[in-house]
């Protein structure tokens, strides 16, 4: 009885995959189809006749929207890290006054439309004069990961054993030292866990991008896309073939850190 159970709950579980990732499939098919095999009816569902037409066109005309978003995703990362792992270190192991709230105001931080941000920082970049270029979309997109990144890593370095903060103090460790040599090694999985995301957020951004850099020279490939699609609505294997090319950075991101992820997003959770 429980192995029908336990087969019937991964054949549903097997369903269940194939349906989320069916839209996954089919830009892949598509993005090799020929432009004449487009409006087949029914459709093909295997490029039998495949062509590498769109892939030509993306590497010919997207490669610089791809290398914006790489910059974007990195200074992101480094942005978010220098800004997050001090402040999480400082709430989980130095206890400042008011520490208590200014949890509660990123928690309250990630709950505001980010459209509502675009326009604050609209008005803002336009003042300061860095509307429409690389580095401010990548101070408006850490800001989105800056919250997520300082709740990660205050419920992991809440978790280091204090023994290993008062062994760092007998060798003559100041809180700079301690925070340098010891914190950020043992964090590592929750500092992996916190670049991934937050290199995710700034890779798969549009509304920032569409509201702060929409004119400027340097645009990430959603931007990338977006344009693609209103220049070339009727080239659906290039549009795809962009899609799938943008999708695989993140892919192989997902993958290569899964192990990491996991564990930095689960530590913290159970207290000893």
């Amino acid at each position: 009885m429980r192995n029908t159970r336990g087969r019937g709950r991964t054949a549903i579980g097997v369903v269940l995959t194939g349906v989320m990732l069916f839209p996954v499939y089919w830009m892949i098919n598509v993005s090799f189809t020929r432009e004449q095999d487009m409006r087949d009816s029914p459709p093909s569902w295997f490029p039998v006749h495949g062509t590498l037409e769109g892939y030509r066109a993306v590497l010919d005309q997207q490669l610089p929207y791809l290398g914006v978003s790489v910059i974007v995703g990195l200074g992101t990362v480094a942005l978010t890290l220098l800004v997050a792992a001090p402040a999480a270190f400082s709430l989980a192991k130095l206890r400042p006054r008011g520490g208590g709230t200014l949890s509660f105001v990123l928690l309250i931080a990630q709950m505001i439309p980010g459209i509502i941000m675009a326009m604050g920082f609209y008005a803002i970049f336009l003042g300061a004069g860095v509307l429409n270029t690389v580095p401010g979309l990548i101070v408006a997109d850490s800001t989105l990961a800056v919250p997520f990144a300082v709740l990660i890593l205050t419920a992991f370095m809440s978790g280091i054993p204090e023994e290993l903060m008062q062994a760092a103090r007998v060798d003559g460790a100041g809180a700079v030292r301690t925070f340098w040599s010891v914190v950020l090694p043992v964090s590592r999985n929750a500092i992996i866990t916190v670049s991934l995301f937050a290199f995710l957020w700034a890779w798969s951004d549009f509304i920032l991008a569409s509201t702060l850099d929409g004119g400027g020279r340097g645009q990430p490939i959603t931007l990338g896309i977006y344009h693609y699609i209103g220049n070339n609505n009727q080239q659906w294997n290039a549009i795809m073939a962009t899609a799938v090319i943008a999708s695989i950075p993140t892919a192989v991101l997902l993958v290569i850190a899964q192990r990491y992820v996991a564990a930095g997003i689960t530590a913290g959770a159970v207290k000893n």
